[in-house]
């Protein structure tokens, strides 16, 4: 794995949705398109010195958009359901916003 850990985990989606998953130790991440699964937990193990069990991930097509006359696309993206061992510590970051 030449990737650094901050290359695969792009960053934490907070919503609704996703803060009811917290208590459960379960978490949600928008993270690098080419990345696999045992890559991403590799990535959330060096980050947050957590014990990951499980990743399920989401690719998502990008959306038509029009500005003016110009049409295109947003960008494809990824998403990541992290579930962690019941005897791993949570993550300090979602702590504060459950």
């Amino acid at each position: 794995m030449n990737k650094f850990p901050q290359d695969i985990i792009l960053r934490p989606i907070i919503s609704e949705k996703s803060m009811l998953g917290a208590p459960e130790k379960r978490y949600v991440f928008r993270v690098a398109k080419d990345a696999n699964k045992a890559e991403i937990a590799w990535a959330v193990k060096e980050l947050f010195k957590v014990e990951v069990a499980k990743v399920n991930t989401l690719n998502f097509k990008g959306k038509k958009r029009r500005y003016q006359r110009f049409e295109g696309y947003t960008s494809d993206w990824k998403k990541a359901y992290v579930c962690l061992t019941e005897d791993s510590k949570s993550i300090e970051f979602f702590d504060g916003m459950i």
